[in-house]
């Protein structure tokens, strides 16, 4: 009997080999699609529209830090467009510390817009923030999208929120400053280097250096500052010269100490200042994440802070190239709460794991809450300069030849495309400050080609920057700090206050009115008394449309029937301390009262203030029958 075995054959090696191979490459192709669905990250459209909704708030509303941007960027700008501005010594010829050439890039946009807009300026100064605005949205999304593809759509997310809700971007986003054009260009640098474009990030971060911060290419500098000085010479060496070789005294405009920018970087950015200073601390957990890429795009940071730490001049614009680092950087430390606490040889994610999961999106709106609160309080808290001077176009009828006199308050001074073309000079009165004032372009110097013996390099001020007398003041934009002593412009028997006396005999009647004067346009705000039957409205309203709005409500209404004069001026300031606990910018104006047909609309007195009839059995004191009892009157009456 036979007995037979068999087995089966073993492959041939080619055999084996090709199995492997194919059993490989199915492994390796299978994981490059994998690799692929997470590179694509998120898309285009919702970032873009994020930030192109932040970036069009901060155009329209965000302020002017800086004097710098008003005097050094937008009166050049101004004078381009008008030839009429403000010049400063950087930008006298004999000194020619700033050159022309970023101003000439935004007149790009501005000269078109101003053939637009003709006259109204100040659709002019906001075309060119919408046009700074629409680079942010740009640069800011291309970030936002190499980071989703690079480290996935977490840390994109989470990137996106700072760049849209903290402070220190929603301002400096729309700045018309070199720093911010410099913040632009390392973020479109930074976003290229992530998505492995190093050509490309080279020549923007190039492009930045050449029109942004803070000097230019020396050959694109030469031509420019020739052009516009009408001398060959280079401010890139006269800024270098003055600032940082000791040629100069830059320490006359302020220093600070080596924690400044510690501390201006906790105000823009609160805990995210801290957890972005805290990257290099995750790193060694974090390596595999984020060395050495998100290490090359963060490291500026560092270098940034401690060579700007050394310098004695100090300001917070210095710092706005690196704000979209700040927030690379505290995001990755956010997203990687977790990997502080996981074990790598656990199968599960423990429970302090999982906590710190759940504490990354806790931290993110913890500071987007600050950064929002300080956002809208400083717009709420320090907007009154750019909105009181937009009340100028409505005072055309002062007419042409008007002065504009700016006190304690010319280092808000919002620019000239703010000032109307009925104003034909605006004056410094003033204030105490003892340092060196622009000046206007003086033509007859040659423009910007000029050299005025009025200007120095030792900030000292100028024996003719300030105006003598207010006489001449046609506008009087001033700050009142509740001084010990009265402002100037409170003098009511030389400049113009209008108030009403409406009859009124209950609080019904006060909000009927205050919600009929409310609906008019040009009223900023209403304040009533019923004790004094007086009503004031402050804003730029017609006088005629805000008497008979009140008359529609049924109440007796006149202007005050008297200019109140030197007696009952006493009452009026403690009145209006009273009843303004903050400081208020006022815009005065001393011009001819304007008149009113009193006889057509019941009354018999045609004069502008005519004489207030009481009503019978009335128990209210006028005002004049007040002053005369007033112990603060010298020349009152007494009862004894």
């Amino acid at each position: 009997m036979a007995v037979s075995t068999a087995r089966q054959r073993r492959p041939l090696t080619a055999d084996r080999g090709t199995a492997s191979s194919s059993s490989d490459r199915y492994s390796k192709e299978d994981k490059g699609e994998k690799k692929a669905e997470e590179r694509v990250g998120v898309g285009w459209l919702l970032p873009a529209l994020a930030l192109g909704l932040l970036r069009h708030m901060s155009a329209t509303s965000n302020i002017i830090h800086d004097c710098d941007e008003v005097f050094n960027y937008w009166e050049p700008l101004h004078y381009l467009l008008y030839k009429s501005g403000f010049q400063t010594w950087e930008y006298s010829s004999e000194f020619a510390l700033r050159s022309y050439l970023y101003i000439f890039f935004h007149a790009l946009v501005a000269g078109p817009a101003s053939l637009i807009y003709s006259e109204e300026k100040v659709r002019i100064f906001y075309s060119v923030r919408l046009f700074l605005g629409l680079i942010s949205t740009f640069t800011d999304t291309v970030l936002v999208v190499a980071l989703s593809r690079k480290y996935g759509k977490r840390l994109a997310w989470y990137t996106l929120a700072m760049l849209c809700l903290t402070s220190g971007c929603f301002f400096a986003s729309t700045s018309f400053l070199p720093s911010s054009f410099s913040m632009y260009a390392v973020t479109l640098s930074s976003a290229l280097f992530l998505l492995q474009k190093y050509a490309m990030a080279v020549s923007v971060a190039a492009a930045g250096v050449i029109i942004g911060w803070p000097f230019s290419i020396l050959a694109f500098s030469l031509l420019a500052d020739y052009y516009c000085y009408g001398r060959w010479t280079s401010s890139v060496f006269n800024l270098v010269q003055y600032n940082v070789l000791g040629g100069g005294q830059s320490h006359l405009y302020g220093t600070e100490g080596p924690l400044f920018y510690f501390r201006n970087g906790f105000n823009n950015f609160n805990f995210c200042f801290i957890l972005a200073l805290l990257f290099l601390a995750i790193l060694p957990i974090a390596r595999k994440k984020y060395a050495p890429d998100l290490l090359i795009v963060v490291s500026p940071m560092y270098i940034w802070l401690a060579f700007m730490s050394l310098q004695a001049h100090k300001e917070e614009r210095f710092l706005y190239p690196i704000y979209p680092l700040i927030c690379i950087a505290a995001t990755a430390v956010i997203d990687s709460f977790p990997d502080l606490f996981r074990d790598k040889y656990a199968v599960e994610d423990t429970l302090i794991v999982q906590i710190a999961k759940g504490l990354r999106p806790v931290f993110l709106g913890l500071i987007l809450c600050a950064s929002h609160s300080r956002t809208f309080s400083i717009l709420n808290g320090y907007s009154a300069p750019l909105e009181i001077y937009k009340h100028l176009e409505h005072h055309g009828d002062a007419g042409t030849g008007s002065v504009l006199c700016v006190g304690s308050e010319w280092h808000r001074f919002p620019s000239s495309f703010f000032v109307p073309s009925y104003v034909s000079e605006v004056r410094w009165v003033d204030d105490g400050f003892r340092g060196l004032l622009p000046f206007p372009f003086n033509s007859s110097f040659g423009g910007m080609a000029a050299a005025p013996p009025y200007f120095n390099d030792k900030n000292k001020a100028a024996g003719d920057q300030y105006l003598k007398g207010t006489e001449v003041c046609t506008f009087f934009v001033e700050l009142d700090l509740k001084r010990p002593f009265p402002a100037r412009g409170t003098d009511l028997s030389t400049w113009e206050m209008v108030e009403m006396w409406v009859h009124m005999d209950c609080s019904g009647c006060e909000n009927k009115i205050r919600k009929a004067l409310s609906k008019l346009e040009g009223v900023d705000d209403v304040e009533i008394d019923i004790a004094m039957q007086k009503v004031t409205v402050i804003g730029w309203a017609d006088q005629k449309k805000v008497l008979k709005a009140v008359r529609k409500t049924g109440r007796r209404a006149v202007l005050c029937p008297y200019p109140l004069n030197a007696e009952t001026n006493v009452q009026a300031q403690e009145y209006y301390h009273l009843q303004h606990p903050t400081p208020a910018h006022r815009l005065l104006f001393n011009a001819a009262p304007r008149s009113y047909n009193y006889h057509k609309h019941g009354y018999d007195d045609s004069s502008l203030y005519g004489y207030y009839q009481e009503p019978s059995r009335s128990h209210i004191i006028g005002d004049d029958a007040r002053a005369r009892f007033s112990d603060d009157n010298p020349n009152a009456c007494s009862v004894m």
